[in-house]
Order: C-alpha cells, then structure tokens, then sequence
C-alpha cells in the first residue's frame, strides 16, 4: 500500500499523488519493491533492511540520497500474548522527495509532532522523535500491565501471568536494544549533519531528540531492572498461595478422615459397645461429628496459638 503527502502552509497532510513530496509505502509487494530500486536506485539489501525486525539502526550516505534504518515500536495486538515487539522502518531522503518503507501502517503523521514543518529533512527528523514518543507510551503500558499482572499473582496459584510478566520482561530487552541502536544512530546523524542537509535549527532539534532518547532508554532501563528484581520474589508469592492451599485441603482431609474412622470402627464385624443400644446409630453419628469438631477446635485454637 502506498500513501502520498504534501508538506502544506508548515503541516504534513495527505495528497492523491500529485506532486507528492512524501511518499510512505507500506509492506510493500515485489513490483513496488522492484519500483524503488530501478526507479530511484535504492540499494536492495538496504531495502530489506527498512523491513527486517532485528536489522539494527543505521545510516548510510549515498550518491543521490541518504538512507536511514530506524527502529520503531510494533502496534500491540491481542496474539501477541502480552509480547511487546519492535520493528525497522526506512528513510531514503533525496532532494524533491522522502520515501518512507515500513512493515506496518503507523499513524505517524497524525501526531500533533508534525506541525510547523517546512522542509524534509526536519520532517525526518521528525519521524525519528515519534518512534521515540511511541517508545514511551509503550513504556507507560508496560508498566500498568505488569503492575495489574502484580496485583493477580498475590491470589494466583497457577503460572499464567508469571508467564505473561516474563513475556514483558522480554519485551523490555527488545525495547533497550532498539532504543540503544537508535541512539547510536542519532550520533552518526551528527556527524553526517551537512551531507543530510541539517540546517542550525535541525541540528538542535536533533540534540533535544537525543537527549530524549537517552532518558527512554534510561526509564526502560528502570522497568526492566525493576520487573526483574521482583520476579523472584513473585515466583514465591505463586508457590506460597499453593503451599497454603494444600494445607487448607490437608486439613479438610483430615477432618473427614477423623468421622470416618469413628464410623469404620463401629462398623467391623466383631462384638462392640452400644450395639444392642436402640440408638446405636445415633449415638456413632454424634460421636463421629464430636471428633471432627473437636479436631476443628484443637486445630484454631493453636492457630490462634
């Protein structure tokens, strides 16, 4: 799928493809792949690259453009399984035209980020401080979802949302590598600022998005060291809601043990007491339930003991 997009009165809106300046292709098929290596000659492997998931951040300084690989946060969807997952985009900047290539359709320019924009590589620039705006919000739902998972596994006995928390727990390795590979993309922005195009502006704009990205990755330093700090002490919560409730059902076993003990000893086949009395069944049937009583009794009161 392709999309087209005109940089008008300082804005990024959507255009029919006349005169586009911007052109955004989405998963793109063979013959659109075919399109952009013989049309506007972008190298194939660099093509593949935009959209390979482990490919690492990466510019690279070519005859007619600059190419740029950025690491950007997948959309979360529900078979995903609490897996938070990262993906590549692509930016080939030339002269008259920027040419975005991603895996997925990401609402980039519905980001009130895009305003006050008059050129394209500001609008790189651009895109490169969304992936790191949509890092953090990736961030904050993180750690709502391992806090909600936190508050599950104090009453859980089972493994499923320890699992779910180890799932995050990878997610925030995946989310440090890629914040770490777009950082060390931002330093060789700096170096290549006047064969890109930088203006003065451009290059502040990228300090500040530096320095935003360095805290990113710090607070998703703190999560992940957070979320891995607690997990052991999780794994006990879950073993020791289990060991309580096997005592409570050891307990309960025994309880019903003690009456039917009373009951089968009354029930052997040999001369025993009351068994001419008129109301042998009654009196068996309240001593059974005397013993189980008197086992409840003895057993809170060393509780509470």
């Amino acid at each position: 799928m392709v999309k087209h997009y005109n940089i008008v009165d300082s804005r990024v809106t959507e255009c029919v493809g006349a005169n586009e300046n911007i052109t955004v292709y989405i998963n793109p098929d063979e013959k659109e792949r075919r399109h952009l290596i013989n049309q506007y000659q972008i190298d194939e492997h660099t093509l593949q690259s935009a959209l390979d998931p482990d490919e690492l951040s990466r510019i690279e300084i070519e005859s007619n453009h600059v190419a740029i690989i950025l690491k950007v946060p997948v959309n979360y969807q529900a078979e995903h399984a609490f897996e938070f997952l990262v993906s590549s985009m692509g930016m080939f900047l030339f002269e008259n035209i920027l040419i975005i290539v991603m895996a997925e359709d990401l609402p980039i320019f519905d980001s009130k980020t895009f305003t006050r924009i008059s050129r394209l590589a500001e609008t790189m620039l651009k895109i490169v401080n969304y992936s790191i705006f949509r890092f953090l919000e990736h961030l904050r739902v993180i750690d709502m979802v391992s806090d909600e998972l936190g508050e599950k596994i104090s009453t859980s006995m089972e493994n499923k949302y320890l699992l779910n928390l180890f799932a995050l727990e990878k997610s925030l390795v995946y989310y440090q590598n890629a914040i770490n590979s777009n950082s060390v993309l931002m330093e060789k922005m700096k170096i290549y600022t006047q064969r890109i195009g930088f203006t003065v502006d451009d290059t502040e704009l990228l300090d500040d998005i530096t320095i935003e990205n360095t805290q990113c990755y710090k607070q998703a330093e703190i999560y992940s060291n957070i979320l891995a700090s607690m997990m052991d002490a999780r794994v006990s919560i879950v073993n020791n809601n289990l060991n309580i409730l096997m005592k409570k059902l050891t307990m309960v076993t025994i309880a019903i043990m003690v009456p039917t003990f009373v009951v089968s000893a009354f029930s052997m086949n040999v001369a025993i007491p009351v068994q001419k009395h008129p109301h042998a069944f009654w009196i068996i049937l309240i001593i059974a339930f005397v013993a189980m009583f008197g086992f409840f009794f003895f057993y809170f009161w060393r509780v509470r003991k």
